[in-house]
């Protein structure tokens, strides 16, 4: 059996040189990983569309660095990789479909590097069909050209795990050292603690196997990605355990928490799922999450039959870790939290995929590979149609806050102004407005505050209809905007604020 696998391999090797006319394997095989970027990238300008609006979290993000409005409130779990990501645009553009196109454009091209990363450790098929099937889910799709930090922290993970595989393979190769420090570093720039969960496999290997290099890097790149974030903690939080603390309160108290079956919910479209009631989604839309882990299972056998279990193994174990968080330890869900966990499984998949549809000695296996076929276009419909009804829905939300910001204008709250309540971030932005909160997790003011801003600029409490307002807006005048009730200040007495409406 050894005799006969070698002559295989031998034989595949003489093959290799003169497989066909034109450009080398090598090049080819880039050519291919560029081909799904490409793909993947004019597909999210055509299913998505760059005139989407900013929603709230991109808000929070872009309102950073850009001159034309005021920052939004930054709350402790938030990290600013993904302010500095929009930066080159953002803080000279306000123009929402150019920063659409620049981030679709940027995140095609981060994919091929990382799948790049992965090359002469799974077969360049593999590699196509796995970045095909990350780059097809709604979730990357939708959030690939938006300016949110998952699908970036999902690039860091393929990056870092692939180079950190290649440096073990090849201790002398200096790219994957520097591959694995820019890929942690990525990951710790848009959310540290994401990255701290993806690489503690590795972090375990490297000092099992005491491999001081790889491991001294490692924890380089995750330092460097994290400096930011750890100066802002003592800066403006006291400390990095308070704002730990402050970041697990605002999301509902880290700690045992089942959240498998809102994330089962989540997969309909729902950007965000806090409260997460309501019925499950269609069972085609959500069965492709049962069979992934199948899949995944079926690829590491695979791999253990190939010994090449190291390869498989390692990248099972990293998306574990990061699904781990989101899937038991917070009370909520949404969508794009386990984007990192579906680019690591991506590949093992892919494999085993592969290994069903074509027998040990390159022979096609017409059954499988009808159903796989068949089991993959399902799939892929099943995700167009909930990324249509996922665009369709925001697209529709981000346009009432417009509405409501043009019949805020009309009612004399233009910028510089304030606004307080329901929603009061993104309509803020879209108002030009600054925001505040007196409660909440975006608490950043005080009644007082709001009340002494009053005295010199527009200000308006914004609730739902037939809401109960707070106690200094009562006795503002009341407007309805569609469903929403919104009080303005009156404007001051004669003589204060003065040039304050206009």
């Amino acid at each position: 059996m050894t005799i006969g696998s070698s002559a295989i391999l031998v034989r595949r090797r003489r093959r290799e040189p003169t497989a066909g006319p034109g450009a080398p394997l090598g090049v080819r095989g880039n050519r291919a990983l560029a081909a799904v970027a490409v793909v993947f990238a004019l597909a999210q300008l055509a299913l998505v569309q760059p005139v989407l609006g900013l929603g709230w979290d991109e808000i929070v993000y872009v309102s950073q660095v850009t001159p034309h409005t005021p920052a939004a409130f930054f709350s402790a779990p938030r990290s600013r990789g993904v302010s500095l990501l929009v930066a080159p645009v953002a803080s000279w553009s306000t123009s929402v479909p150019l920063l659409r196109v620049y981030l679709a454009l940027l995140s095609g091209l981060a994919l091929y590097l990382a799948l790049r990363a992965w090359r002469g450790l799974f077969p360049t098929r593999v590699l196509v069909v796995g970045g095909a099937l990350f780059a097809s889910l709604w979730v990357t799709l939708f959030y690939g050209p938006q300016a949110m930090p998952n699908y970036w922290v999902a690039i860091g993970a393929l990056i870092c795990v692939g180079c950190f595989l290649r440096a073990r393979r090849e201790p002398s190769a200096r790219a994957a050292l520097w591959g694995v420090a820019a890929g942690a570093a990525l990951m710790a720039w848009m959310r540290p603690t994401d990255a701290v969960y993806v690489t503690v496999p590795l972090l375990v290997l490297a000092l099992v196997r005491r491999h001081r290099r790889l491991l001294l890097t490692l924890l380089a790149g995750l330092a460097a990605g994290a400096v930011p974030w750890v100066i802002e903690a003592y800066v403006g939080y006291g400390g990095l355990g308070e704002r730990l603390a402050e970041a697990s309160r605002i999301q509902g108290g880290l700690g045992w928490h089942i959240a498998v079956d809102d994330q089962l919910r989540s997969l309909g479209g729902r950007a965000l799922c806090r409260p997460c009631t309501g019925p499950m989604p269609n069972p085609l839309v959500v069965i492709w999450w049962f069979v992934l882990p199948v899949l995944a299972g079926l690829g590491l056998l695979v791999a253990a039959r190939a010994r090449r279990l190291g390869r498989t193994l390692v990248p099972l174990a990293c998306a574990a870790t990061a699904a781990l968080p989101y899937l038991f330890m917070i009370g909520y869900a949404a969508p794009r939290f386990l984007t990192p966990t579906y680019a690591l499984l991506a590949l093992p998949v892919a494999d085993a995929l592969w290994h069903l549809v074509k027998a040990p000695g390159g022979k096609w296996r017409p059954v499988a590979a009808t159903l796989v076929a068949l089991g993959l276009a399902g799939h892929l419909a099943a995700q167009l149609a909930v990324l249509n009804g996922a665009v369709s829905r925001n697209t529709e939300n981000r346009r009432d806050w417009d509405r409501t910001a043009t019949a805020l204008h009309r009612l004399g709250v233009r910028p510089p102004c304030l606004l307080t309540g329901h929603e009061a971030i993104p309509i803020g932005y879209y108002t030009g407005c600054s925001s505040g909160a007196t409660s909440g997790n975006n608490e950043n003011t005080t009644p007082g505050a709001v009340l002494r801003t009053a005295d010199r600029l527009p200000v308006a409490h914004i609730a739902p209809a037939g809401g109960t307002p707070p106690r200094y807006a009562r006795a503002w005048p009341v407007h309805r905007i569609s469903d929403l009730d919104v009080r303005v200040a009156p404007a001051p007495a004669a003589g204060q604020g003065a040039g304050r409406r206009g």
